[in-house]
């Protein structure tokens, strides 16, 4: 593997999440689960409600729960850009439960609109339980 590293930022619709270096990048879109590592050829792909993880050059991992949005690649650049990001250890993990059962049981969303809240708070849920 390269000695090289990438130059990642994980953005919201209104704040920078993480900005640094790192070793590889795990994020979901629309075509499943995809890893990037140095020398990573260029892509853009549409991320879904899912879980990013960061390997950090200093062999950390750090994890975001992200909405939709898109994944930059491109000469060891990746850019996560996110309608909705937020870094794990800020994620109160009773309240993403709470939200969770509300989003499923409560009617007060549309077929659509249930279905979004639903995967937003597992993504929640998975992102606050790998940083326990």
């Amino acid at each position: 593997m390269s000695d090289q590293l990438l130059q990642v930022e994980v953005v919201s619709a209104d704040a920078l999440i993480w900005s640094g270096q790192a070793t590889m990048v795990i994020a979901r879109t629309t075509e499943g689960d995809v890893g990037i590592l140095p020398e990573h050829s260029p892509l853009l792909s549409i991320l879904v409600d899912g879980v990013v993880d960061v390997r950090t050059a200093e062999g950390e991992s750090w994890v975001a729960a992200v909405s939709t949005g898109f994944l930059s690649v491109a000469n060891n650049r990746v850019s996560v850009l996110a309608e909705v990001a937020e870094a794990s250890h800020d994620i109160d993990l009773e309240k993403a439960r709470a939200d969770l059962e509300r989003a499923r049981t409560s009617g007060e969303y549309n077929d659509e609109e249930a279905e979004e809240a639903v995967r937003r708070a597992e993504a929640r849920i998975r992102a606050a339980e790998r940083a326990t």
